[in-house]
């Protein structure tokens, strides 16, 4: 459905046009003083100079073109040359209307699809998801669901950290423990046991201690590191203890992503990408596009343009190692080969720019990806406590993701339980649906790239710019439905009217902005602009709430459009929440 800023410009082409100006200063942008109108157009004062006019001249002889414009019911030209605009009253309550009969709700689905793969994961097997994976997790979820709401085939990976010494160290304690487990018997040749011979309970204690040891065992370390070789070069009984801890964490991780409605296509990991790599370090020497430095095999991808120092790629180690670096590079060459995606976007902590700057110039550099295909690093800030620091426990550690979680939903239940008479095990589901909302609208509504302050007491809470505030406006309209419907009155049998007071236009104009803020937020990667949009439209409906007494109107047609704008503001707040991962309940 075509966007009502393109309905605005058009009439202001036509009227430049027909004013004797050139179109391209036609641009219109929202009122930067909503007090005095709704809609501004600054074209007379750029096109002053190349018409040697003064701008209120340009402006007037514009404005003068829109008398019989059935999009306006108000143009002004001021001094020194704006034009100020306002909408006529029924052109936006059709727009609406139109709006609300639409499918997509005034969406436009893009013509040209895009297949897009988000990486937004990262987590280490046989570790706990901790804070540490909150932001990767939250924004890459919600620009998935942005991206697919667009048309576009959008597949998001995990990308498990599940190669390298970690595996060989678990392998290593393992061994030490249950040394009787057939995968430690090199004269074993049968199947190996389905079951895992460990609980992720286990596995989770097992890393730390191997890690732990390690730093004090120097043998012991060097066992690990052999483990690791052994695994990596194909140890039948290792890579079967592989299997099961992948097995045993997946199951784990999926549970914890559950919690959040973070879900991945796919669950793959670095040990995906090693198939790929001899070959494309041998590529990469063959074809002249990696050297030698102090034993390393390195690719240059420093550019003249640089303000900085960006060191070469490094694509193996002198003793013949892989990196992150190479594994991310193979990891590319896995996409392109079974999946040919348009674009990869990485959900990334913004303090790995400069691995990617390397990553990125080195695969197209080697072309490892087509020329078309787009590589966008989105790094995110920290997520702090009040002191400014990390966010950690009260003993000072990595706060794992459940406990945060579980941390969020007791302090909903409080204030749930609290504030009305509820029942128990109702409060208790109530405050996992509305928990959610607080933590993830408490990190989406601020700008990806920023550091943020995780404020319990302030994201929980029913006012302000919070999670709980914009599902408790949903509920509140949730209810006036609900008591029109047994009042008898039926939705959707009503067109919504010309806006009667103020308030009603306000909560009007800002739902006709939807598609807009919906699609600038994608083209952007922004989810806070959509975290904005809702706070807007759940001010002004809210204002409009206020004012209006919606059920005792004894106008049945004014109630009815009340109605349904009511309807679509909720269809609209609702389709905003699932984008971003939440949902509101029945009743708070």
């Amino acid at each position: 459905m075509k966007k009502i800023l393109d309905f605005i410009t058009g009439e202001m082409v036509q009227a430049f046009k027909a004013a004797g100006y050139d179109a391209s200063y036609a641009k219109v942008s929202l009122s930067n003083r909503p007090d005095l109108c709704e809609y501004q157009c600054n074209g007379a004062m750029a096109a002053a100079k190349a018409y040697k006019k003064a701008p209120i001249v340009i402006a007037n002889d514009v404005v003068e073109k829109l008398t019989e414009s059935k999009v306006f019911s108000e143009v002004s030209a001021v001094n020194p040359g704006f034009i100020n605009l306002k909408l006529e009253a029924g052109f936006l309550a059709d727009y609406l209307q139109k709006m609300q009969e639409d499918e997509n709700l005034s969406i436009e689905k893009t013509a040209e699809p895009r297949k897009i793969m988000i990486d937004y994961g990262g987590p280490n097997v046989a570790k706990p998801l901790h804070v540490g994976h909150l932001r990767s997790a939250i924004i890459g979820e919600s620009i998935k669901r942005m991206g697919r709401l667009m048309g576009h085939e959008v597949l998001g990976d995990v990308h498990l950290g599940d190669w390298g010494l970690q595996m060989g160290l678990i392998i290593t304690e393992l061994k030490v423990r249950k040394p009787e487990l057939v995968y430690f018997d090199e004269a074993y040749e049968g199947e190996y046991p389905a079951e895992p011979p460990f609980t992720i309970g286990e596995l989770e204690e097992i890393y730390p201690t191997a890690s732990a040891r390690s730093k004090e065992d120097e043998a012991y370390k060097e066992e690990a590191m052999q483990a690791t070789y052994l695994l990596q070069h194909g140890h039948r009984g290792y890579q079967a203890v592989l299997h099961h801890i992948l097995q045993v964490s997946v199951t784990d991780l999926k549970k914890n992503y559950e919690r959040l409605s973070v879900s991945f296509d796919l669950w793959k990991g670095e040990s995906d990408a090693q198939p790929y790599i001899p070959e494309m370090a041998e590529y990469m020497k063959n074809a002249g596009y990696s050297r030698l430095d102090e034993g390393a095999w390195v690719v240059d991808v420093k550019e003249e343009s640089d303000t900085k120092e960006v060191p070469p790629c490094m694509i193996l180690k002198s003793d013949g190692a892989s990196l992150y670096t190479t594994t991310d590079l193979a990891t590319i060459i896995d996409r392109m080969k079974n999946y040919h995606p348009d674009k990869m976007i990485y959900v990334v902590d913004k303090r790995q720019e400069m691995h990617f700057i390397q990553v990125f110039r080195c695969a197209r550099k080697t072309k490892l990806v087509e020329e078309g295909t787009e590589l966008e690093f989105l790094g995110f800030g920290t997520m702090n406590g009040k002191d400014g620091k990390p966010f950690k426990t009260r003993e000072g550690g990595v706060m794992r993701l459940e406990s945060l979680i579980q941390d969020i939903n007791e302090e909903m239940f409080r204030k749930i339980t609290d504030n009305h008479e509820i029942d128990a095990e109702e409060a208790r589901e109530t405050a996992k649906i509305v928990g959610l909302a607080a933590i993830k609208y408490g990190d989406l509504s601020n700008q990806a790239s920023k550091d943020y302050v995780f404020d319990v007491e302030r994201f929980t809470s029913f006012e302000g710019n919070t999670g709980p505030y914009i599902l408790y406006t949903i509920v509140r309209i949730k209810s006036i439905l609900n008591k029109y419907r047994a009042g008898g009155g039926s939705l959707g049998t009503h067109e919504i009217r010309k806006p009667s007071g103020s308030s009603e236009k306000a909560l009007m104009l800002v739902l006709s902005r939807f598609n807009s803020v919906m699609q600038n937020a994608f083209d952007e990667l922004a989810p806070h602009k959509i975290c904005a949009y809702i706070y807007d439209l759940a001010n002004e409906f809210n204002h409009f709430y206020h004012e209006t007494k919606i059920l005792s109107e004894e106008n049945e047609e004014q109630k009815a459009s009340w109605i349904q704008l009511l309807a679509l503001t909720k269809d609209v707040l609702e389709l905003c929440t699932d984008t971003l991962g939440f949902s509101a309940p029945e009743r708070m």
